[in-house]
């Protein structure tokens, strides 16, 4: 009779316990759905009463931590933030979470150490070396930013924000080889986002700057091999750009890279988005591809025209940008 008090006990717990699991589940589940909506407050207190559930659950808290850093209440978002970061179960929004917050009251010497602490424990993480190289840019650390930005690219070559940003340090920098290289793969990885309209713009003016200033000469001198090898290849072809940049010699220039580099140094540098450009073309999407990025940047009206002229052509493309995803192998990285 004991015994079966004892197991019926032992198998009560349980039952309660899953009970109170999916309780705390579907809870959590609103509170996420409360914070979509911009709800913070009625998201904060349906987290609380997840977290009388399940009061150590690594998710409930991580959002709890939001929250308020969301709220602005960065002091409850450290105080949250930093036990979570310290546990062994610790994921990589912890750190994401309690970087938010210490950035936000520049307390940079925490920061940086948290950082460092989340690196060496996710060392492929993108979002971490991303977050990171914001921190030291907003320190005016910005030769130690793009080591962390390269680093995310090198250990994560689909994290789209450490191509956003290490296109813009190089904009900066006046090396438009990267500009256009980074750029350009930042807007395949995260093409429908206002960052997108930002990063198109910088890559229009990367052309236009990459055969008026001494960005080519400089480069095949002076650059890595993968670099010259790019270089030669555009300053091969500058006598396309003695006219007006428009979508259509944008294409024409692109389209000469992809068959010289295919030629000459595809099996040595393979390289995704040469490979994307080369798979545009042979499916006969490679206009469309080009005047999505420049025709409305270029002129609003050509763009319009060129779309009504060519509506089955964009609609394709649009349908293959919506349903193959763009996705960088492992070890295409060149360091630089």
């Amino acid at each position: 009779m004991k015994k079966i008090l004892l197991l019926f006990s032992f198998v009560s717990f349980f039952v309660i316990a899953d009970a109170q699991q999916q309780d705390a589940n579907t809870l959590h589940e609103t509170a996420k759905s409360l914070m979509r909506e911009g709800d913070y407050d009625h998201a904060l207190s349906v987290l609380n009463q997840a977290l009388q559930l399940q009061p150590n659950d690594l998710s409930i808290l991580e959002d709890q931590a939001f929250v308020y850093y969301l709220q602005r209440d960065f002091a409850n978002s450290i105080k949250i933030g930093e036990p979570l970061v310290a546990r062994f179960d610790a994921d990589v929004q912890c750190f994401q979470v309690l970087g938010l917050a210490y950035r936000a009251t520049a307390q940079y010497k925490e920061c940086d150490k948290m950082y460092k602490d989340g690196i060496q424990k996710f060392p492929a993480s993108g979002i971490l070396h991303n977050d990171y190289g914001e921190m030291l840019s907003e320190e005016k650390l910005n030769a130690d930013a793009i080591k962390q930005w390269e680093a995310g690219i090198e250990s994560d070559p689909n994290c789209s924000s450490n191509y956003y940003n290490a296109a813009k340090y190089y904009d900066a920098k006046g090396n438009m080889i990267w500009v256009l290289l980074y750029g350009e793969t930042f807007i395949n990885i995260e093409s429908l986002s206002k960052r997108t309209d930002e990063i198109k713009e910088l890559l229009l003016n990367g052309y236009k700057k990459l055969y008026s200033t001494t960005t080519l000469q400089t480069t095949i001198q002076n650059g890595t091999p993968f670099e010259k090898a790019v270089a030669s290849i555009y300053n091969n072809n500058r006598n396309i750009t003695n006219t007006a940049l428009s979508p259509e010699t944008l294409t024409e220039l692109s389209t000469r890279f992809m068959l010289a580099w295919d030629e000459k140094y595809a099996a040595q540098f393979p390289f995704h988005l040469f490979d994307f450009h080369k798979r545009l073309l042979e499916q006969g999407m490679f206009d469309a591809y080009n005047q999505w990025i420049f025709g409305a940047l270029i002129s609003s009206t050509n763009f319009d025209a060129w779309v009504k002229a060519n509506g089955p052509s964009m609609a394709a493309f649009q349908h293959f940008q919506g349903n193959v995803m763009y996705k960088n192998p492992n070890g295409q990285y060149y360091p630089h």
